[in-house]
């Protein structure tokens, strides 16, 4: 495989580029509040000179994966080049994120092969996994399944659905989860058992999850880590 076929191209960057910026200035006003909070963490990157030794009781080495690129990316990526523009998280025919086959939208065969161009990397990780956490989400599933396939049959290492480690979600139809039923028919390496309602009660088709709301299942998640 080359990396060619797993890249991004200039539009899915430039899209992605916009999206974030627009997270990160709507998150940077919450930075005090959450420092006042009792759990209080503390990141550094594993090469980081200045990072504590990993055995400490209370230090945990964490890996985030990003899941790769998913039907919906897809249709924004095409809409973009079609030159056709949107207002996020709105109800308009111009909105690719609103389409109802979006559904909990899962990979593109580019999005597998992401996926799976990872493997190798994870597989030389200093660390022994324990532990692989997955956003209930279709995407997030195939990808974390795919990443981590080679310790699905390792009795030791648990596959984990958590509510909490959900994308922001709200109106586009592309985040909200399926049945929990559904998802436990068709990923039964996972366990389903933290999730606390069949269908998503979270997903409000009304309007977008805020910030805060958001800080909170964040924050209410790193509680439940930290343990």
């Amino acid at each position: 495989m080359t990396l060619s076929c797993v890249e991004h191209d200039e539009v899915t960057i430039a899209l992605s580029k916009k999206e974030s910026a627009e997270h990160l200035e709507a998150m940077s006003g919450m930075y005090e509040h959450y420092r006042a909070m009792p759990l209080l963490v503390k990141a550094y990157a594993l090469d980081d000179p200045n990072a504590p030794p990993t055995l400490q009781d209370n230090v945990k080495v964490v890996h985030f994966v990003r899941h790769g690129q998913g039907f919906h990316n897809l249709m924004a990526d095409m809409y973009k080049a079609r030159g056709i523009e949107w207002e996020q998280y709105t109800h308009t025919k111009e909105n690719p994120y609103i389409l109802p086959e979006l559904l909990d939208a899962p990979l593109t065969e580019k999005g597998r092969q992401q996926a799976y161009v990872l493997q190798p990397a994870v597989q030389e990780f200093s660390d022994q996994v324990q532990l692989v956490v997955l956003s209930p989400n279709c995407r997030a599933l195939q990808t974390g399944v795919i990443v981590f396939s080679h310790l699905i049959k390792d009795k030791n290492v648990s596959f984990v659905a958590h509510e909490m480690a959900r994308e922001e979600n709200g109106v586009h139809v592309c985040d909200k989860r399926r049945a929990k039923s559904l998802q436990e028919a068709e990923f039964p390496m996972v366990d389903f058992s933290l999730l606390e309602s069949e269908e998503d009660a979270i997903f409000r088709n009304d309007r977008r999850e805020t910030k805060l709301e958001l800080g909170n299942r964040i924050y209410s998640f790193f509680e439940w880590l930290s343990t």
